[in-house]
């Protein structure tokens, strides 16, 4: 919606993770490093792990677009609490081999001689699992039996473990002992600091035909952006994707610090989270602690609750919740609102009448304006 305005040629901080977007910060430079190292060595485990939004399917994606197919077979698994028996069909099938029986021996026996195949035809598998803390434990060891498949000295088939930080606990236990000796190397993709958030932004905005003119960030809110974001990249996606609907809808071409901090008190008031005083980071709203019941004269009903006084019949009225925001703050949210609606309006309107002012309703005129009517 905002990329005609700022001429942009797309959407520069979408969701989905996409390749040609792809920053080289210095963690996932590192990352896909051991990556290739992995292919180079074309056997074992590599264990990439992240927390949610790091950017890990996107440094796979990357790698993958980045392969030569035609000696490479790729087979790619986003598991989701997938039991042993499970995982060894889904394998079969992202590497499009045809299951035939039920029986899990004659199952592995199809993948095997797939896997064989392909060596022969001087090819290698690679099997890629993307959140893979969901794996059952008994599915991460059918993981690492496949891993066991051989031709003479050459494996027959390399996985990539990628998920989130549980995969590492899971990788620590006692039962994983075995499968870690087969893992070649494993890293953990952290956050990015604060020049490298102001990078990634840039990088992005390039990427979709940005030249460093509209819309031009200010250091304060680069500096907040990282705050809020903790330098994970899909948060710095929504404030940013949030940050310029908001511009485009009063026609800002500057953003500060300021312009950056409303629109995150947006983001938390609707995820159920307040601003911590003084910084950025949300935390849970906590409900405010009851108020004492007062104490009444013996024999003497107890006196009813602000609670129970205000649902009767006769104050049947509108009244603010205990803990919501306060009249004028109410009203100043009402009438920040009905500008922002009314310039989306405006906008419309004149992208449809070719440029012309959209005629304002008697409820828009000014005061002194519905006088003189």
């Amino acid at each position: 919606m905002y990329e005609a305005f700022y001429g942009l040629s797309g959407k520069p901080f979408q969701l989905n993770p996409d390749p040609s977007f792809y920053f080289a910060s210095r963690g996932h430079k590192r990352a896909f490093a051991y990556l290739e190292y992995g292919l180079v060595q074309g056997e074992g485990f590599i264990v990439i792990t992240g927390e949610v939004g790091a950017g890990k399917t996107t440094v796979l994606r990357n790698l993958v677009e980045h392969l030569d197919h035609s000696r490479v077979q790729v087979a790619q698994l986003v598991s989701t609490q997938l039991d042993a028996d499970n995982l060894l069909r889904s394998v079969a099938t992202a590497f499009g081999i045809r299951i035939k029986h039920e029986d899990k021996a004659r199952i592995l026996a199809e993948i095997e001689a797939y896997l064989t195949a392909l060596v022969l035809a001087r090819k290698r598998a690679l099997l890629i699992v993307d959140e893979a803390q969901n794996l059952a434990a008994q599915a991460v060891e059918e993981l690492r039996m496949l891993s066991n498949f051989q031709l003479g000295t050459q494996a027959l088939l390399q996985s990539f473990l990628v998920g989130q930080p549980g995969l590492r606990e899971i990788m620590q236990s006692n039962q994983m002992q075995q499968l870690r000796q087969r893992v070649l190397a494993s890293y953990h993709l952290g956050a990015m600091d604060r020049a490298e958030t102001q990078a990634y932004i840039e990088h992005r905005l390039r990427r979709v035909g940005w030249s460093g003119g509209k819309p031009r960030f200010e250091d304060g809110a680069f500096d907040l952006i990282h705050e809020f974001s903790g330098g994970i990249p899909r948060k710095i996606n929504t404030l940013c994707n949030r940050l310029l609907l908001a511009g485009f809808l009063v026609e800002k071409l500057v953003f500060a610090r300021k312009d950056v901090a409303v629109v995150i008190r947006e983001i938390t008031e609707e995820s159920g989270m307040e601003v911590v005083e003084g910084g950025a980071v949300p935390k849970p709203k906590t409900p405010p602690a009851p108020a004492p019941a007062p104490a009444h004269a013996p024999g003497r009903a107890p006196a009813p609750d602000a609670g129970q006084l205000m649902s009767h019949p006769v104050f049947d009225l509108p009244h603010r919740p205990v803990g919501g925001p306060p009249p004028d703050e109410l009203e100043t949210r009402v009438a920040r609102l009905e500008r922002t609606l009314a310039a989306t309006l405006d906008l419309l309107y004149r992208v449809m009448h070719g440029g012309q002012d959209r005629p304002k309703s008697d409820a828009e005129q000014p005061p002194g304006a519905q006088e003189q009517k």
